[in-house]
């Protein structure tokens, strides 16, 4: 199986032999990749609705894996028991969803030895709630496709050690990734100069026009535009 460059993104952090537990499965493409790759032996695919679950069981027969992967209906990690997998991906969600699945599953999720996650929204506010429960960062990804940037991440869980926060973690590496700058990710600094550019052109389109909003919406955009400058001087250096 071919994946696209998103789900590669994801799929080539888990760990290899790792049991794993794919939330939102959609059409188990991650699982069935990762078993056909001999990456992992099994694997739980599961996802909240039944017509999504489907597709994934129709996957999952075409390919021969109904004995190594365990399909089910679940709300996150409702269905996951607790240590019955070591591995998890969180893909393909906003980041508000992700943060409430962490948040409710955290007893099966701090037995984890890792999570994968890949927020389609919000990946500072996905981020900042890692950091506060005391996640550590192993690795993080960017990939371009379509024109759209995402990001997977490769945490492990702070098995309930919270409160650490966000100490040394500006607001630039809360927004682009602290490891995606410290290794001047290539596709993060093209994200980065893209933005850049849209940002100021939708600012000078502004300049002439006057009102609160608008003044409240320039306030904003160079807000934005100084984080991204500060994103940018992590190529400088």
């Amino acid at each position: 199986m071919e994946l696209s460059k998103r789900l590669q993104a994801v799929a080539d952090l888990v760990t290899a032999g790792y049991r794993t537990a794919d939330i939102g499965t959609d059409h188990a493409y991650i699982p069935i990749y990762l078993i056909e790759n001999g990456r992992i032996q099994g694997a739980v695919a599961a996802d909240v609705n039944r017509g999504p679950l489907e597709r994934a069981r129709f996957n999952v027969t075409e390919n021969g894996m109904n004995d190594r992967i365990d399909l089910r209906i679940s709300d996150g990690f409702s269905a996951i028991r607790p240590g019955e997998v070591r591995s998890a991906v969180i893909a393909g969600m906003g980041g508000a969803l992700m943060v409430r699945i962490l948040t409710e599953g955290a007893e099966t999720v701090n037995m984890l030895d890792e999570c994968i996650l890949q927020p389609q929204s919000e990946i500072e506010k996905v981020r900042t709630f890692l950091l506060q429960e005391g996640f550590l960062f192993l690795d993080e990804v960017m990939v371009e496709e379509d024109g759209k940037y995402y990001t997977a991440m490769k945490t492990v869980p702070g098995n309930g050690t919270a409160g650490k926060g966000t100490v040394g973690w500006n607001e630039p590496e809360l927004r682009y990734g602290k490891l995606l700058l410290e290794k001047r990710d290539p596709v993060l600094r093209r994200f980065l100069e893209r933005e850049l550019r849209l940002k100021k052109e939708i600012l000078g389109s502004l300049e002439k026009k006057e009102s609160d909003r608008i003044a409240q919406r320039k306030t904003q955009l160079k807000q934005e535009i100084e984080y991204v400058e500060k994103g940018m001087e992590y190529y400088a250096l």
